[in-house]
């Protein structure tokens, strides 16, 4: 096993501040304390530099400082055992209040980043981090629905492939107020699989929809989120158009500006568009109209 690193220093007692920063340097590196100046870490947390830098500026202040090889000891695995700051994440969970929801998502997106520092710390993990993993993700999914009333969940399973000619003059049902993944599914609906689709937009289309109407972006629709895809990119998958490069880069925008995920360069632009939109039309069936060439130039670039 490799060696574990251990740091050792000594300041000078007018040294005040260099010692405070090499304090929150080592807590922010998750390093245990053995005892004032004597710090350690695994070798898991490839941060033998960092404390080969904090030994230099001890020298530098006049004290002394040396990085030191220690034999790895499953002894020491106690001394960075996260349970209890994973209990405060959890405690912090179960503050967070329901009834309000923009205090709700000021202080997740806190939580958040409480979390994702206390993992990159977090050398040797046990069931306390799965827990407040999975009470955040909680949160969170609650909050996207709270905030977007109707958005769908994920479906599983594969995606079917569909034969175009049954789609053609189909009425396509969604819930109204359009985003941007239902604006670009009406896009690709029209342009690429029924031109002569029909839309109705409704407050909660899968129990006020036509029996024989085509519906996507809702719970319970033929065409929504399945398996990581949003709306957009299950009809891609569904009517055999993941071979067009464009689309499939489109795709892309339209699930980054959804749920979130890796973006790309063109997200941003096409967010603002997306915003200025909506607050210029109120009208969903006049969106869509204008999202049309939106979509139309985009893809042509």
């Amino acid at each position: 096993m490799e060696p574990w690193s251990l740091l050792v220093i000594s300041l000078p007692t007018r040294a005040t501040a260099l010692r405070t920063r090499i304090w929150r340097a080592v807590r922010a590196m998750g390093a245990a304390t053995l005892r004032d100046g004597v710090y350690l870490l695994p070798s898991s947390a490839g941060r033998r530099g960092d404390f080969a830098a904090l030994a230099a500026d001890a020298v530098a202040e006049g004290g002394s400082g040396h990085v030191l090889a220690v034999a790895a000891d499953e002894d020491f695995r106690p001394l960075f055992d996260r349970g209890a700051e994973y209990g405060e994440i959890l405690a912090e969970a179960e503050a967070i209040p329901a009834g309000d929801r923009t205090e709700a998502a000021k202080r997740l997106k806190m939580l958040r980043k409480s979390l994702a520092a206390l993992l990159a710390i977090d050398f040797f993990p046990t069931d306390a981090r799965a827990s407040a993993e999975a009470r955040v993700a909680d949160l969170e999914e609650w909050l996207a629905r709270t905030l977007t009333p109707g958005e769908p969940g994920w479906a599983e399973g594969a995606i079917r492939r569909r034969d175009p000619a049954f789609y053609n003059g189909r009425v396509w049902v969604t819930r109204r107020d359009l985003g941007i993944d239902r604006l670009a599914s009406g896009w690709l609906i029209r342009r690429f699989i029924d031109t002569d689709a029909a839309f109705v937009f409704l407050d909660t289309p899968a129990g006020q929809a036509p029996a024989d109407a085509a519906g996507f972006d809702f719970d319970g629709a033929e065409f929504t989120h399945v398996g990581g895809r949003v709306s957009f990119q299950t009809l891609l998958a569904a009517f055999a158009l993941e071979d067009d490069a464009a689309l499939t880069r489109i795709g892309r925008i339209v699930h980054a500006l959804d749920i979130g995920g890796i973006s790309v360069p063109e997200a941003a632009g096409i967010n603002a568009i997306i915003a200025g939109l909506h607050r210029r039309l109120a009208d969903d069936h006049a969106r869509l109209d204008r999202a049309m060439s939106i979509f139309d130039d985009l893809y042509q670039a």
